[in-house]
């Protein structure tokens, strides 16, 4: 989508680093976010209700989903980030694009990977769809450039840390914006997904678009 929007885009699979095990695999990956996207929301973090479902699977898929959702909890974000940093300063080599002028934008995982990557300051606008907040929280301080956080409100498990992201912009001067869109869950952007909510996914992706546009061309 950004690609379309005109912008030179660099998309890494963070999962095939050195960093993350190898049973991380693409079918495993996407067998783990389909039973978690089937779960009601209110009930993701109910482990009772987690194994329940879980016993459901046979011995081969559940084996697989429980070694995903253990890493995924796991993952070494900082090492992660590091190689975010890379892709930046590799952008920033190219003649075709405008150095000091890169912004990250990512949705789940891939919001949380935003914030930290935004956190090394290397990054001029920072877009995060429903990610958890950096570790610590006060590496906020280093971010350069505004950020613009959408979120769902029925998100439980992101939301209930949401305050003290709010808290370190406020102490540490930061610009940022952020949306919570009633009625929406986590995922709400995934138009694959059953948390699909068309109309904050619509609207959110117009604030992207505006945001970018107004602090990555300008």
């Amino acid at each position: 989508r950004m690609a379309r929007e005109g912008y030179a885009v660099l998309a890494p699979h963070l999962f095939s680093s050195k960093h993350v095990p190898a049973g991380m695999t693409a079918e495993n990956i996407q067998l783990t976010m389909q039973f978690m996207m089937s779960l009601p929301p209110e009930k993701q973090r109910d482990m009772g209700f987690v194994q329940e479902q879980l016993s459901k699977y046979d011995a081969s898929k559940r084996g697989a989903i429980q070694s995903i959702m253990g890493v995924m909890f796991n993952l070494p974000r900082p090492k992660l980030a590091d190689e975010l940093v890379a892709g930046v300063d590799y952008l920033n080599s190219l003649s075709s694009v405008k150095a000091g002028k890169i912004g990250s934008v990512g949705f789940c995982f891939g919001g949380a990977m935003s914030a930290e990557l935004a956190c090394s300051g290397k990054t001029a606008a920072t877009v995060i769809f429903y990610g958890q907040n950096p570790e610590p929280v006060e590496r906020v301080r280093n971010i350069n450039g505004p950020i613009l956080g959408l979120y769902g409100a029925v998100d439980k498990r992101i939301n209930e840390h949401l305050h003290e992201l709010v808290k370190a912009f406020v102490d540490y001067d930061k610009i940022f914006e952020i949306v919570v869109y009633r009625g929406a869950a986590h995922a709400f952007f995934n138009n694959t997904g059953r948390n699909y909510n068309e109309e904050a996914a619509r609207d959110a992706w117009e604030r992207v678009k505006a945001f970018f546009s107004k602090n990555l061309q300008n």
